[in-house]
């Protein structure tokens, strides 16, 4: 039976758990948090609450797939376990990192072969977990996602609320992913291995937030929310750092290996979102 050990079982994990485990497939996914137990195993995994040895799962792993935040010493996991994750023998190991290692581009076109340019903390601890699973002599693949959107995550609720704000900003341009299509991707990967592989993960339509805004309350018959200026938006330190980066993300070495995407832009995107919005 094949075994994927999900080495913290967030957002995206939990995308290709549900395209794995009716296929047959066993699925381990770790959490910090004991109340969360309780889902993990009604969505069919196996919850592996840390603290907790992560020997026995290792040992069991056809696949292991890493979505834990790194910090400034690299990935948690490798600190946790360094020893036992590099004696594993899994077929298939992937890390999912992020578009934003390649830093600001000002709006041009990057793609794997880019050299990287982190300009976040988090970016630089990103690359540094990167190089950690590449170095490891273990099969790691590479996936560098762009900015993830899906069921939970779309801008409906902010555009009906009211709270929603067009922030202007000349020239600037994000890349992003369909959670779904992220699963297509790994399972391509995982389909057609390739040691040491470096995949980005965006759909085929760079845009302004604004658009994907504008897009979303036109869907919902509602007004288009206000257009504010970037030098007078109110936003966390968090949301004001992704605006100091403007970049365009090619995806054509994922589609090289079969992964077609469901969502190829925010349109199918968000009216995929919307359907699933309507009553039954």
């Amino acid at each position: 039976m094949n075994t994927l050990l999900c080495l913290g079982h967030g957002y995206s994990a939990a995308a290709l758990s549900r395209q794995l485990i009716p296929q047959g497939w066993r699925v381990i996914g770790t959490t910090r948090d004991a109340a969360k137990a309780p889902a993990l195993s009604a969505a069919g995994v196996e919850p592996l609450v840390l603290p907790a040895p992560l020997g026995p799962a290792l040992a069991e792993a056809t696949h292991i797939l890493i979505s834990a935040a790194p910090g400034a010493e690299g990935d948690p996991f490798l600190r946790l376990d360094r020893a036992g994750i590099a004696t594993a023998r899994p077929q298939w190991v992937g890390y999912l990192s992020t578009t934003a290692v390649y830093g600001d581009r000002q709006g041009d076109w990057v793609d794997e072969e880019s050299p990287l340019n982190p300009g976040s903390a988090r970016a630089v601890e990103r690359v540094l977990a990167e190089r950690q699973w590449l170095a490891l002599g273990l099969p790691a693949h590479i996936f560098r996602l762009a900015g993830i959107y899906g069921p939970g995550r779309g801008p409906f609720e902010k555009v009906r609320d009211g709270s929603a704000r067009r922030i202007i900003k000349a020239g600037q341009v994000f890349s992003r992913i369909h959670v779904e299509d992220i699963a297509r991707c790994l399972l391509a990967s995982i389909a057609r291995p390739d040691p040491g592989a470096i995949y980005n993960l965006c759909d085929d339509l760079p845009a302004p937030a604004e658009d994907v805004l504008s897009y979303a309350a036109e869907l919902l018959g509602l007004p288009e929310p206000p257009a504010v200026p970037f030098e007078e938006a109110q936003m966390t330190p968090l949301a004001r750092s992704f605006y100091l980066e403007s970049r365009r993300v090619r995806n054509d070495k994922i589609k090289g290996i079969g992964a077609e995407l469901l969502y190829p832009s925010y349109r199918e995107g968000l009216l995929a979102l919307k359907a699933g919005l309507l009553p039954a």
